[in-house]
């Protein structure tokens, strides 16, 4: 190291210090970007999730109503569904099976607030007799 650099290995930086607080401005520009990435990624977790719990209320329906009728289907398919979520059931024979459909609507970031959009799951079990 030449004799006239300082000690601090800050040559050829101008004024004291040169890049100090560059992280903490390079941070608070990509935090909306970071958030948003979240976000998005949230919302599609819920996208999954929605799936997945319509196309379960869907069968549990089915099964009920194909031995108890349309009253236990309609209740089999809202009972693992929270109430923050929006359901429509629809149950009903259809030949020798019993069908269901459950319809339930995408929430924004949590449940409750709602993206319009609609999750379909479908469901059919053999008719049974008690």
């Amino acid at each position: 190291m030449p004799a006239s650099a300082p000690a601090d290995g800050s040559a050829g930086r101008p004024g004291r210090g040169g890049d100090r607080g560059q992280v903490a401005i390079e941070f608070v520009g990509m935090l909306p970007l970071i958030l948003l990435l979240v976000a998005a990624v949230w919302e599609g977790v819920l996208i999954g999730y929605a799936f997945s719990l319509a196309g379960n209320a869907a069968d549990e329906a089915a099964r009920a109503g194909a031995v108890h009728g349309a009253a236990e289907c309609d209740a089999a398919a809202k009972e693992h569904i929270g109430s923050a979520w929006s359901v429509r059931v629809s149950c009903g024979p259809a030949g020798n099976l019993y069908k269901a459909e459950v319809s339930l609507r995408v929430p924004v970031l949590v449940p409750g607030l709602d993206t319009g959009l609609r999750i379909d799951g479908h469901g059919g079990a053999a008719k049974e007799q008690e």
